[in-house]
């Protein structure tokens, strides 16, 4: 990055400015003051400081009477600032620690007590199955519905103190994951599920780390919808419902390809890639669903996964007919075929592991989260035209 758009720290920011921190904050949502998480710090954030020296001109009128916005604002774009994750180097970090290394080891209580900074207090403590579950028929709906339950019991997140609020996302999952896995013994969340998916106990690691692994993505439709709607006042559910729903409909049938077309090269992997290549000019699954280039979330899940030769098979001849590697699609898809868990069984997973970073996203945006703008530009007809 060059010299004059190198990053400052709030303090320095408010000092060369002499505003406070809500106005500091005003000038980064309406795309005045360029922002981004710290590295060092992923709860706190760094300032551009060439558009800090710019305002510290002329160009230094409230916010509120200040000339339009430039850059996403005046795109219409919304410009967030979060303290959940970071790809950076090739590696992808929760709140600062690498979440490859946490999906070794770490449960899916571990990772999302870090992501819901809610470390300190365990939210998951004392927490006991609802009498009246809802259950029965698919792993998806079960899930949406208990979330659109929750959404007309709960108050808004704005009526909670941080405590309360993140106790209340711990007991959001717990029922969740209660309606997937049925009654049993309240095991660790992978095994629980393991159990309602009907996956074997000595493979509920690769649940874990799947559901580690897909926990984020960077920023989405499904993140805004969530920080809009957290924003805005929703309850916890409801804005992690108006975030799946986006997920829904933006992600989980292009991921009903991927789980076409393993399928597919189950009988002849050669044929499959040859025909997809020609039809869309590359098989699902092969760098469409990385967040970057060198997402490293699919090769850390296959790693893991004792493929077997036909599943294997299937990765080798895409990523040589592509050209490209398999992305995280393609390893949900085949972890899925490897534990048998049926034509949705992929979509389950990663909706079960976004609802996990979406609750992060909503606590982060009403705890932590700047405000969302975003503007709108009328382009239709003039007032009176026929």
């Amino acid at each position: 990055m060059d010299e004059d758009r190198r990053w400052i720290d709030r303090r320095e920011a408010l000092t060369r400015l002499g505003v406070k921190a809500q106005t500091l904050y005003a000038y980064v949502s309406r795309g005045r003051i360029a922002a981004r998480p710290d590295p060092a710090h992923p709860r706190r954030s760094l300032y551009a400081a060439a558009d800090v020296a710019r305002l510290c001109g002329a160009d230094t009128q409230d916010a509120a009477t200040a000339r339009p916005a430039q850059g996403a604002a005046a795109r219409g774009e919304a410009d967030l600032t979060s303290s959940v994750s970071l790809f950076a180097g090739g590696r992808l970090f929760y709140r600062g620690l690498d979440a490859i290394q946490l999906a070794e080891q770490a449960t899916v209580e571990d990772v999302a007590r870090r992501l819901w900074d809610a470390r300190p207090d365990d939210c998951f403590a004392g927490l006991k199955p609802r009498i009246d579950p809802i259950v029965g028929g698919a792993t998806r709906r079960r899930i949406l519905a208990v979330l659109g339950r929750r959404l007309t019991e709960d108050r808004s997140m704005r009526a909670h103190d941080v405590p309360s609020l993140k106790r209340e996302a711990g007991a959001l999952l717990n029922e969740v994951v209660d309606s997937v896995s049925g009654p049993g013994p309240r095991l660790y969340f992978h095994q629980r599920l393991a159990r309602g998916l009907k996956a074997p106990e000595r493979d509920s690691h690769l649940l874990r780390r799947a559901l580690i692994l897909g926990a984020e993505a960077g920023l989405s439709d499904a993140v805004l919808a969530t920080r809009t709607a957290a924003a805005g006042g929703a309850p916890l559910a409801g804005a992690v419902l108006a975030g799946l729903t986006t997920l829904e409909g933006s992600v989980l049938g292009a991921l009903d390809d991927v789980v076409a077309y393993v399928g597919e090269a189950r009988r002849d992997p050669e044929e499959a890639a040859r025909r997809w290549i020609a039809l869309r000019g590359s098989p699902p699954g092969f760098g469409g669903w990385n967040v970057t280039p060198d997402d490293p979330r699919a090769a850390a899940l296959l790693k893991a996964a004792d493929l077997g030769d036909e599943l294997a098979a299937i990765r080798a001849e895409g990523e040589r007919a592509s050209g490209r590697k398999a992305d995280f699609g393609l390893a949900l898809a085949l972890i899925s075929r490897r534990l048998e868990l049926g034509p949705t069984g992929a979509g389950d997973l990663l909706m079960l592991g976004r609802l996990i970073g979406l609750i992060a996203h909503a606590l982060d945006q009403v705890i932590d989260g700047s405000p969302i703008r975003a503007r709108m530009r009328y382009v239709g007809p003039e007032p009176g035209a026929n």
